[in-house]
């Protein structure tokens, strides 16, 4: 009933554990069974490990989170040598997000996921592009669709391209991407915020803004996949305060073919596996057999 095609891949149902929210999935492990879920997207990994950021890296708002992490993990090398054996032993499929501050670290870490059996890689081009002066790949459309080209040329394992909500025009990025050879889309990203600490007459984060994810996001990011929906056409991700089963069929009429919860995950461990027996149920009450009889009705 909620068997999803992704690109070349079939996922058991369309809810995937969102990237940087689930780890590697050893947290996890004791309070949610991987095997009622379609996917694991992993925490970013890099070609060199990163501590991540210092000072506060979590901080709450109203109807949502902020975090400025970092990018904290142990190289795609160690990725693959110590965390992947253990995600394997699950009957999920696996994204292993990638990101970079150039592009050659992308390929390099994507040269190391060719050796491996993983047929999906998210591409992280929220990334900061330190030969840009920081400015994430993501932003510009032309350098996001030389990034996805790239990496194109050194893969071909199925590459889907994570797009941020900052991004200057979602819909150019989102064709830009599909053109320079991207097999689907998953946005949104957190979006870029500030918090500040009135009494220490300080920002909250270190790097002053921060990533903003949870509810609060959720009708900005359905806009977004929305819009992207009616011009792309590969599968497209949705991502953005999705909570509870009605959020993610929302996504799914919008056109999503499959969705992705964050921030969820912290208030709820079980969440994902509530959201998968919700859609069941609605779908079995509303006589709906397919995803596909629903998927982009809005």
């Amino acid at each position: 009933m909620l068997s999803t095609k992704l690109c070349n891949s079939v996922l058991k149902n369309p809810v995937i554990a969102a990237s940087g929210t689930f780890g590697f999935g050893r947290e996890y492990e004791p309070y949610v069974d991987f095997n009622k879920i379609g996917g694991i997207a992993t925490s970013g990994v890099t070609f060199k490990a990163k501590p991540g950021n210092k000072g506060i890296r979590i901080h709450e708002t109203p109807s949502g989170i902020m975090n400025s992490i970092g990018l904290q993990n142990p190289s795609t090398e160690e990725f693959i040598k110590n965390d992947l054996e253990f995600l394997r032993n699950y009957d999920t499929k696996i994204l292993v997000n990638v990101g970079g501050a150039t592009i050659d670290e992308y390929i390099k870490s994507i040269e190391l996921l060719n050796k491996t059996d993983i047929e999906l890689i998210e591409l992280n081009i929220s990334c900061p592009n330190v030969k840009e002066g920081g400015m994430a790949f993501g932003i510009k459309c032309d350098i996001a669709e030389e990034v996805v080209r790239e990496v194109r040329k050194s893969t071909e394992k199925t590459l889907v391209v994570k797009l941020s909500p900052n991004a200057e025009n979602i819909k150019d990025m989102a064709v830009k991407c599909e053109e320079a050879g991207a097999d689907g889309l998953s946005l949104v990203n957190t979006f870029n915020a500030l918090a500040v600490d009135i009494y220490n007459k300080k920002p909250i984060f270190s790097n002053i803004t921060a990533g903003l994810s949870g509810p609060a996001i959720k009708p900005i990011a359905l806009r977004m996949v929305h819009d992207v929906c009616s011009v792309v056409n590969i599968p497209v991700i949705g991502i953005g305060g999705i909570m509870n089963w009605q959020d993610a069929l929302e996504y799914i009429m919008v056109g999503a073919t499959a969705i992705q919860v964050g921030t969820a995950n912290f208030v709820n461990p079980n969440a994902m596996v509530e959201i998968v027996e919700g859609m069941e149920k609605f779908m079995l009450d509303q006589g709906i057999k397919s995803l596909d009889e629903i998927r982009g009705i809005i």
